[in-house]
């Protein structure tokens, strides 16, 4: 079975590049086509992500789907928060049987934060213990409850972790059990700060994680000061430097000083051992992707 692109792309050896498309709060496939559209080409892959900060969206399978009929690669993001593990496991076939090679495996961001915060919540699984059930399907052909199956799933199994949340020191060990559990790369929340990344990835070295997984650094354009400094000050599990800030303060052209930012961030970023890629996250302005990529030296893509 052929394996997905971006799994190609990263046993190459060549500096991975994914990004996100956000499916819509409705039933329009034109949005996500729109979308997939700008993105075409730029990226090895493109995270569907699934009901973002609990706010419901067209299903991230679906919009995958659309988004493989426009020539893109999909990586559909799953979270545990909505759906029980018959629910997960249900889905993760469903996935398989429509070419859905990629899976990013989330515990999910809390029902109180979206706009049905009345919703329950089920996490009958957390993110760990899906990565684990997506590598017995793959490995074993094997349901969580041990049954078996005839023709198992080819998965490139995927995680989150985020170096800038507390404790810090706790931050590898996390990493290390969704390793151990099967996933095959890891993308990082936005890097803003580089020295406490720098200080991860070292730490992930020691731990020889970095021979284990392909770590995708997350790059972030913040369009403003303001939203810097609101980041800076109320999104939890964010480090942003006084430094991003006032430079985004005191530009004359604040959203052309964040693409510059981005362009800056991702060739320190290459510069790190164990860093194999980098995630772009241009949440509503997919518009400076493709910019973001030519000016960072990644244009082309190469081919799998």
């Amino acid at each position: 079975m052929m394996k997905s692109r971006l799994d190609q792309i990263l046993q190459s050896g060549h500096f991975a590049v994914t990004a996100e498309i956000g499916p819509p709060k409705s039933c329009d496939p034109a949005f996500v086509e729109k979308k997939a559209d700008i993105l075409k080409g730029y990226a090895d892959a493109f995270n569907i992500t699934d009901n973002q900060t609990a706010i419901v969206r067209m299903s991230s399978i679906a919009a995958g789907v659309l988004v493989r009929q426009k020539g893109l690669e999909p990586v559909i993001q799953m979270t545990c928060r909505d759906r029980n593990r018959i629910g997960l496991q249900s889905d993760l076939l469903g996935a398989a049987a429509l070419g859905i090679k990629n899976v990013l495996c989330l515990t999910g961001d809390h029902q109180s934060f979206g706009n049905h915060p009345q919703a329950k919540n089920v996490f009958d699984l957390d993110s760990i213990q899906l990565i684990k059930a997506v590598k017995d399907l793959r490995d074993e052909g094997r349901f969580i409850c041990g049954e078996e199956m005839k023709v198992k799933p080819d998965f490139f199994i995927g995680c989150v972790e985020n170096p800038f949340a507390d404790p810090f020191e706790f931050r590898v060990l996390r990493l290390q059990k969704k390793v151990e559990a099967g996933a095959d790369f890891v993308q990082t929340q936005c890097v803003l700060e580089m020295n406490r990344f720098r200080e991860f990835m070292q730490q992930a070295h020691d731990q020889g994680l970095t021979e284990r997984v392909a770590v995708l650094a997350g790059v972030m354009p913040v369009k403003s000061g303001k939203m810097a400094r609101y980041m800076q000050k109320n999104v939890a599990g964010m480090m942003v430097p006084d430094e991003l800030c006032d430079r985004l303060e005191k530009a004359h052209d604040p959203q052309e000083e964040a693409i510059n930012i981005v362009v800056e961030q991702i060739a320190e970023l290459r510069e790190i051992p164990g860093v194999k890629g980098v995630h772009i996250m241009a949440v509503a302005w997919e518009e400076a992707v493709p910019e973001i990529i030519r000016r960072g030296g990644l244009f082309p893509r190469p081919s799998a």
